[in-house]
């Protein structure tokens, strides 16, 4: 009789540590502590232009949050490249564009302000942080170039690379050296083959 309470601890004693490390290694868990990526990645194209669509995750850490709800205006800037490419020439870059997206919380009317000079000539305004969170981390229909400038048949690559939360300080907060590393987030390059 007294080898089966120890069977049964020991039993116990394995669920308990399977079910510790499932909970840890869940890929929730996992996501949770990496950093930002880009994803639903997708090109496009009208009658006359490449468009390129995607996506920001893991693109609010809880000190960005805190620090747009505390009313420091907060940047995520965007780069997209084209490049003609050759396998006997070095690559040509056609395209480089540069865009912004401009996050402030009003906390008076407790509202996000959202500016994105590429889509809208207005702010767009909500009470909701998931709505300004989105607004923030989504480009889409973003045009490239002309296809009038593409040549049929050639290759082309595409880099993505998104830095987040630069942050417009107050002139009298410059001095502040705590927020140079609190704001240092960014993807990684991503890239795109193609041929037109």
């Amino acid at each position: 009789m007294i080898t089966t309470p120890i069977k049964h601890l020991k039993k116990t004693c394995m669920l308990l540590v399977f079910s510790i490390l499932f909970h840890v290694l869940t890929p929730a868990a996992l996501l949770a502590d990496t950093g930002p990526v880009l994803t639903n990645i997708k090109l496009a194209n009208t009658r006359d232009d490449l468009l390129i669509y995607f996506k920001v995750k893991n693109a609010f850490p809880q000190k960005i949050t805190q620090a747009i709800e505390n009313g420091i205006p907060t940047t995520f800037s965007y780069y997209v490249s084209l490049y003609r490419t050759s396998d006997l020439w070095l690559d040509k870059k056609i395209a480089d564009i540069d865009i912004k997206s401009t996050v402030k919380f009003n906390s008076l009317k407790q509202e996000y302000a959202v500016s994105r000079a590429w889509k809208d000539d207005t702010p767009s305004v909500t009470k909701s942080l998931e709505a300004a969170e989105d607004w923030m981390t989504e480009i889409d229909n973003l045009t490239v170039i002309p296809l009038a400038d593409l040549v049929k048949g050639q290759k082309y690559q595409i880099k993505i690379k998104a830095n987040l939360a630069r942050v417009t300080l107050p002139f009298s907060l410059h001095y502040v050296f705590f927020f140079v590393s609190l704001w240092d987030i960014e993807t990684d390059w991503y890239v795109i083959n193609f041929t037109y």
